[in-house]
């Protein structure tokens, strides 16, 4: 499974040929200035909650590219209202057999609302079943503790984690995450973009390795491959 960094929340994952594409925020992150997102190419869009910073190129790239949106009913409206073609609506608990593998939502802690200021439905994150390999995206959150639910229920053989604190849990709060998921692999998300978010990378993955887990930095543009 190969999954390319766009910066900040955002992945590129390609599933048995399919272009899933992960909280697009794109062209306002500084970081990701090298990325033209014209060259991007995604068949679903994943959508965790209606913030800015996780959205922002989703209907560009919606449009441009006939991807479906997969988010909380009212941030699939949302984009219906901007003319967006393609969407599925989804909510907490809910799962559906998709093309490239099952999608299930799971809560996060965490706000949500869309940049107009309206509701958003509620912050969620995706576990996501494909042929080959089962895996958690978090989007923002806090450590919660029905996150223990996911070692329960599934086999995590890898999962997408905010490290960068404030406001989202912090590098420590992931590994008890990953640990409760089951999972010793976490590639690292929500860290940098911003000043409230910076972090240390040394101390981040000391920290992984005295929690015994291994965390993924992957630089942005580039690309990690799963087996």
């Amino acid at each position: 499974m190969d999954i390319t960094y766009y910066g900040h929340s955002c992945f590129g994952v390609n599933i048995g040929g399919y272009q899933i594409l992960f909280d697009p925020f794109i062209t306002p992150n500084e970081l990701a200035k090298n990325i033209d997102i014209n060259t991007i190419e995604a068949d679903y869009i994943l959508i965790s909650h209606g913030h800015w910073d996780h959205m922002a190129d989703a209907e560009a790239i919606a449009k441009r590219t006939g991807a479906t949106i997969i988010s909380s009913f009212e941030i699939t409206e949302w984009f219906k209202a901007k003319g967006v073609e393609k969407v599925h609506p989804m909510n907490i608990g809910g799962k559906w057999p998709f093309e490239f593998g099952s999608v299930r939502m799971f809560q996060a802690v965490h706000s949500s609302s869309l940049p107009d200021g309206t509701y958003a439905g509620e912050a969620a994150g995706f576990i996501v079943n494909t042929a080959d390999h089962t895996f958690y995206y978090s989007g923002d959150t806090a450590l919660f503790s029905d996150m223990k639910l996911l070692g329960e229920l599934f086999k995590i053989d890898f999962a997408f984690l905010p490290i960068g604190d404030n406001f989202t849990m912090g590098v420590g709060d992931a590994m008890i995450a990953a640990g409760w998921a089951g999972t010793n692999r976490v590639i690292a998300m929500h860290y940098d973009t911003f000043p409230y978010i910076q972090i240390d990378h040394q101390e981040a993955k000391l920290r992984a390795a005295h929690a015994k887990k291994e965390l993924f930095f992957i630089p942005i543009g580039k690309t990690l491959t799963i087996k």
